[in-house]
């Protein structure tokens, strides 16, 4: 069964189709900078640079591509069966992946003050997907469907009731990548009555405490800017500041919004949200971006003591998603000096974790250590086809 996977972004449309049950990949790639002169379009190894007018243009330049040439991906887009969709926000009425309808749509829609920077942008890849796959069954695989096990005592505000009965609530975020590394965690465990920690760590940050195969509780929240430290994000702030910037400093809410999703992080700490960037500054000698990074470590500490103290124990720690994956320095950070909780990592094995199967644990840590690379669109593939 040949299922597309898309990933559809305010001028980015990233793609991968999907040779299902056997989880096989034909194609990959995306479409960036749509909208603008400078646009590219790359599908496995073919690349081209032009201009990309709308989303429509890009999926057209897909559909041209995989059956062209000596590639021959597909005979004609009737044969894509499915094509599964990131959503990011469901709100509480998706706990699991949805065939698309009208209905379906209009949720999606009402839900775009929630995610603003996101929702918007998913639906209009579901309706240009609708006109291009016309055959094709649309799925809705949403990012805050994970997190709809977190029981109340997690996910509700201590604020009004009436708040909560009309939405105001935690729902969390990165729910598809956290439930992709903490099955793959329970694989290596060998076991699924498992308490795991995921760390997904990318220019969005968050955290996630998996018992038992769900999610328990994890560090987004209503909106997507609470909780780590991140690339532009502020993570956790007291409410004060931000009536008092209101009150006292005479900013309005579209400007605090901005300056706490835009300008704050790492970007506000160490003038980039580029970690590669702050790693190299930190190495010569550059005491903000020591500074910058020694916070952002210390953010993730506080939620792994949180969540281990909540799950009355951790077996295993999981980094995962750019930052996860690829910065020893991060891991390095965040492990240090947590000896008490039985974690100790393996200096060795994380400069290079692939050699080691992702596995950087030292040898006298009680708690696993492991580096899983998410694959967010493999879970979306695989939801989908259990739907189909």
């Amino acid at each position: 069964m040949k299922i597309l996977v898309l990933n559809s972004g305010s001028s980015s449309l990233k793609f991968k189709l999907f040779d299902m049950p056997q989880a096989k990949v034909l194609v990959k790639g995306l479409a960036e900078r749509i909208g603008e002169k400078t646009s590219r379009f790359v599908a496995n190894d073919y690349e081209i640079h032009q201009p990309i007018a709308t989303h429509k243009e890009a999926l057209q330049l897909l559909t041209e591509y995989l059956p062209d040439g000596n590639n021959h991906f597909i005979k004609d887009t009737s044969e894509i069966v499915a094509v599964g969709h990131r959503v990011v926000h469901g709100g509480n009425t998706f706990v699991e992946p949805a065939i698309i309808t009208g209905a379906v749509k209009d949720k999606i829609r009402e839900l775009f003050s929630l995610a603003p920077l996101h929702n918007p942008a998913n639906l209009t890849g579901i309706e240009t997907a609708e006109e291009i796959f016309g055959n094709a069954k649309q799925i809705a695989v949403f990012d805050t469907a994970f997190h709809q096990s977190i029981p109340i005592e997690n996910h509700k505000y201590a604020i009004p009731v009436d708040f909560y009965n009309k939405g105001v609530r935690k729902y969390g975020f990165h729910g598809i990548s956290h439930q992709y590394v903490s099955r793959e965690a329970n694989k290596i465990l060998g076991r699924t009555d498992t308490k795991l920690i995921t760390l997904h760590l990318g220019n969005g940050a968050s955290a996630t405490a998996v018992l038992n195969g769900k999610s328990f509780d994890t560090s987004m929240g209503f909106g997507p800017m609470n909780g780590l430290i991140m690339g532009t994000r502020s993570g956790d702030i007291d409410q004060s500041v931000i009536f008092y910037l209101m009150d006292k400093l005479n900013y309005k809410s579209a400007e605090i919004q901005n300056i706490l999703n835009k300008q704050s992080g790492m970007k506000a700490l160490a003038g980039s949200n580029d970690l590669r960037d702050i790693e190299t500054a930190a190495g010569n000698g550059d005491k903000q971006a020591q500074l910058a990074l020694d916070m952002y470590a210390g953010a993730i500490k506080k939620y792994i003591g949180n969540y281990t103290a909540q799950m009355n124990g951790m077996d295993a720690l999981v980094f995962t998603a750019g930052i996860g994956e690829n910065s020893q320095k991060i891991r390095e950070l965040v492990c240090k000096d947590m000896d008490y909780l039985g974690i100790e990592i393996d200096n060795a094995k994380n400069k290079n974790p692939k050699a080691h199967q992702g596995d950087i644990t030292g040898n006298n840590s009680k708690v696993r250590i492991l580096v899983i690379p998410t694959n967010e669109e493999l879970e979306i593939a695989k939801q989908t086809f259990e739907l189909m």
